[in-house]
């Protein structure tokens, strides 16, 4: 094959990893490497300045040795198999590159043969494009299970992002899907990335760095009983402990005394560094039946135990037919992938925990409306919120009020006590957090009691199809439709509304309008 034909195979091939995310990397070039690397992103989006920013995302080779169920690369599926040699995908990124048409390389791979021949062969591709052809750009690479730790050390010095895929929620599904990979497989190399990125940010090791890192955060005692991969067992752990617990497991090679020069080259001025973006990883959803809880309690230990810049959430699209796995009539289950992005924002940026978001009772995520409405519905004591009065952390625990908002308001109060008007006039869109706030002690006036009022003002238009959806029957709704919850729709003028359904009626049980005062 040409080289546009492998790239046409291994680009569609690489399509199910998820690479579409913000590099949070602040690189810039250095004046004698072409590219560089800026916090704003490199992936397939737009920019907060408006640019269309993409990179190259593509598999060194779909020829895989692994047969894990869900792939449709693995070892038993009749597919057209073909592999890039180190040299041509190097020459192919650069030249792309130089064309405009990408800003960096999201590179990834099946299995060829072994993990570490696949991994010396990415290896020898990355090198060729930064010392040879001196390309500073952002490069993102994904870590074979099973890789020597010395191969995991290398490339983590030759890219900005690392990752592993950790695959499955649970270690019994990944017996039972991927019986090539393992949990030790999967979370070794995880736990050397943590290490050396921990080593170059505190100064320490071959990598230098000058950022200090705090203590690790406390995490939840127990084990879980389902077999999670994270069991929970670590608390209270210095990062100096987690460091030296992480070398002793992960790294045996990282007690040899290697020159520190070896590592360097011409590409990137001053001390080298180990994957300054930090790493990632990424689990299928919907190929094994967790519950999201239990997709969140691993998620939540990911963070604190690993560091993760991202856990990415791929729904599981059946391209395969096999027993183990949902049948291939079975839709992407993309609107619970969507509920796990948001609950995961939550865990990272909105103080939550996973045991708030979801317990024993409410193992799922609810399905019209979104995390943080569901939680405020589950926790009317909590409310209503004083707004001259409340915490930051308060702030963001109401419904419709984000970072942003709660940061305007917390600085608009210093100046004068703020009402209705002053929050409008700040920015703050009061449709869901009208419900949730008072001003002046005061609730929003002629607030509406409405139990359909209030789900229509707590759900984003796509909620609202979705909560109107039955038996994927899509209509156009009218300002005429009726809407009640406690009796069926009925045809009103030339306007026709279908029944809800036993599965939208019992998502509707937990909702309760909020009434204050």
């Amino acid at each position: 094959m040409d080289v546009l034909e492998k790239l046409k195979i291994l680009a569609d091939a690489a399509k199910y990893d998820a690479a579409c995310t913000s590099s949070g990397l602040e690189r810039k070039g250095t004046g004698f490497a072409m590219g560089s690397s800026r916090d704003f992103g490199i992936c397939h989006s737009f920019a907060g300045d408006g640019r269309c920013i993409s990179l190259l995302k593509v598999l060194l080779t779909n020829c895989c040795s692994f047969d894990c169920v869900y792939c449709v690369n693995r070892r038993s599926n009749a597919a057209r198999r073909t592999a890039f040699t180190p040299r041509e995908l190097a020459d192919l990124t650069w030249q792309f590159y130089r064309r405009n048409y990408i800003e960096g390389l999201f590179l990834s791979s099946a299995v060829w043969k072994s993990p570490d021949y696949t991994s010396e062969q990415m290896l020898k591709a990355l090198e060729i494009l930064r010392y040879e052809y001196q390309f500073g750009g952002y490069i993102h690479v994904k870590v074979i299970p099973g890789t020597s730790p010395l191969l995991v050390e290398k490339l983590g010095t030759l890219a900005d992002r690392i990752s592993v895929n950790i695959e499955l929620p649970s270690s019994g599904s990944l017996q039972k899907l991927a019986p090539d990979k393992s949990k030790d497989k999967i979370l070794l190399p995880m736990k050397q990335i943590q290490n050396k990125i921990s080593e170059n940010r505190q100064g320490r090791g071959r990598f230098g760095g000058i950022q200090p890192v705090g203590k690790q955060k406390e995490l939840a005692k127990g084990t879980d009983a389902n077999g999670l991969l994270y069991d929970g067992s670590i608390t209270n752990i210095t990062k100096e402990e987690t460091d030296s617990r992480c070398l002793e497991e992960a790294t045996p090679y990282a007690s040899q005394q290697t020159d520190r020069n070896a590592l360097q080259k011409p590409w990137k001025k001053g001390r080298s560094s180990f994957a300054p973006a930090g790493q990632s990883t990424q689990m299928i959803i919907g190929a094994s039946p967790e519950s999201d809880r239990q997709i969140l309690r691993l998620t939540e230990g990911l963070y604190h135990q690993y560091q993760m810049k991202r856990v990415f959430y791929s729904a599981y699209i059946p391209v395969v037919e096999d027993s183990r796995l949902p049948s291939k009539e079975t839709l992407p289950p993309l609107w619970r992938e969507h509920r796990l992005y948001q609950a995961d924002w939550l865990l990272r940026f909105y103080g939550f925990t996973a045991s708030e978001l979801l317990d024993e009772t409410n193992p799922q995520l609810h399905p019209y409306l979104d995390p943080k409405c569901h939680w405020a519905l589950r926790h009317p004591e909590g409310f209503p919120v004083e707004v001259n009065r409340a915490s930051f952390d308060e702030l963001l625990r109401v419904p419709g009020i984000g970072t942003e908002s709660a940061y305007r308001i917390v600085r608009a109060r210093k100046l004068c006590l703020l009402d209705w008007d002053g929050l409008k006039y700040i920015g703050v869109v009061l449709k869901r957090a009208r419900y949730f706030l008072l001003c002046k002690g005061k609730p929003f006036p002629l607030l509406s009691r409405s139990k359909e009022d209030f789900l229509m003002a707590m759900m984003s238009p796509k909620e609202r199809a979705l909560f109107r959806q039955r038996e994927r029957q899509w209509f156009q709704p009218s300002l005429f439709d009726g809407f009640t919850t406690d009796a069926p729709y009925s045809e009103k003028g030339t306007a026709s509304v279908p029944v809800l359904d036993d599965r939208q009626k019992e998502a509707l049980q937990c909702v309760t309008i909020p009434v204050f005062g």
